[in-house]
């Protein structure tokens, strides 16, 4: 069975959100604050963590850090009563998979955890037509092993960020919307923002551009989305 964990402390959200996945078949548990949701996300398995971001004790964005900093892989969805773009950026650089904006549908939560699931269990298997390993300039994706390197130092990517490097080094060349990154890397192309897509982009090129402001591997085509011309070595 599936296991969820939410780490919240509005406790009418955690019922309600606990009610609504057990009903759709999952196992859920919760952590009421930063330091119980930490302890347990790095302790447990569990295919998907919600995290709100404020908490008691350890903020959201403390949770995250730590998780992925002790090599805990777990999708994270984030949740945020804030609307600010600054949170949902600082939230995915730390390395969650996803964000939320407080008040939300449930149905929108369900087909985003169905959707990191999917990727979970799919997107990190090279498939047989597809090469194990791309390199290009001193970047080299290794599709097998899930790890990205630059100049041969380790470069650190949340899921969500390899997902989405790897879906547009297997279409080199081709201009791709914001709509098919939504629906081909989340799994979905009508419950949210393209704007999610474009802040992706961006951690992205800071990661692998020698100058993100002029980026020369993943390139904006104004209009119509974006265009991965990495040269495959």
């Amino acid at each position: 069975m599936t296991r969820v964990l939410i780490i919240e402390d509005e406790p009418g959200l955690v019922l309600a959100l606990t009610q609504r996945l057990v009903s759709e078949g999952y196992a859920v548990e919760a952590a009421a604050d930063g330091e119980e949701g930490l302890a347990r996300g790095a302790s447990e398995a569990f295919d998907v963590i919600v995290l709100d971001l404020m908490l008691p004790r350890k903020s959201g964005f403390d949770v995250c850090r730590d998780l992925r900093q002790r090599g805990v892989n777990t999708p994270i969805i984030m949740l945020t009563a804030r609307g600010q773009v600054v949170d949902r950026v600082v939230g995915l650089k730390l390395g969650a998979d996803d964000y939320l904006t407080k008040p939300f549908a449930m149905m929108e939560l369900l087909a985003r955890i169905e959707a990191l699931l999917r990727r979970a269990a799919t997107s990190m298997v090279p498939s047989a037509s597809s090469p194990d390993r791309y390199q290009f300039g001193g970047l080299c994706v290794d599709f097998r092993r899930t790890t990205v390197t630059r100049n041969k130092k380790r470069v650190d990517m949340s899921a969500r960020e390899f997902k989405l490097l790897r879906y547009l080094i297997e279409h080199p060349g081709a201009t791709i919307s914001r709509d098919e990154l939504l629906n081909e890397v989340w799994g979905y192309n009508t419950l949210t923002t393209t704007r999610t897509v474009d802040v992706h982009i961006s951690l992205l090129r800071q990661k692998i551009e020698d100058d993100p402001r002029h980026p020369k591997s993943i390139v904006t085509i104004h209009g119509f989305g974006y265009k991965f011309v990495g040269a495959k070595a």
